[in-house]
């Protein structure tokens, strides 16, 4: 497959997680780890995603500060929400600890900075 192609299978998985974060808005459905886990793995995906595109096999890594270093080193500088860089703590931390891990913001907030960040992937996959 081609980098494109396999970006592209990258974005899919990242709609599929999208779908599911605009299906649990209500906190009382899903709790904040879970829903922060799924944002989580939207953006690493996304940044995944990138990195494929620019001929990188990703490293096996959740480190959302790890990708963006990566990406940088390959010329590729992006406006990411700070607050969906505080997703991080979700990837693992958050998903083992048994205290309360809140949101860096509000779910609707974050899922409108993701889907803002995937229409920018997005575009470049086009």
């Amino acid at each position: 497959m081609s980098p494109a192609e396999d970006a592209l299978l990258l974005l899919r998985l990242a709609e599929r997680h999208l779908g599911s974060l605009r299906g649990t808005l209500d906190p009382a459905t899903i709790a904040d780890e879970d829903w922060g886990f799924l944002a989580q793995q939207t953006l690493e995906k996304l940044l995944k995603a990138l990195l494929v595109l620019h001929c990188q096999e990703p490293p096996r890594s959740h480190s959302l500060q790890r990708l963006l270093q990566e990406l940088a080193r390959c010329g590729e500088t992006l406006g990411v929400a700070p607050e969906l860089l505080e997703l991080d703590d979700f990837a693992v931390l958050a998903r083992y600890d048994a205290e309360p891990t809140p949101l860096p913001a509000e779910r609707r907030q974050l899922l409108k900075q993701l889907e803002e960040f995937h229409a920018e992937v997005r575009q470049q996959l086009s």
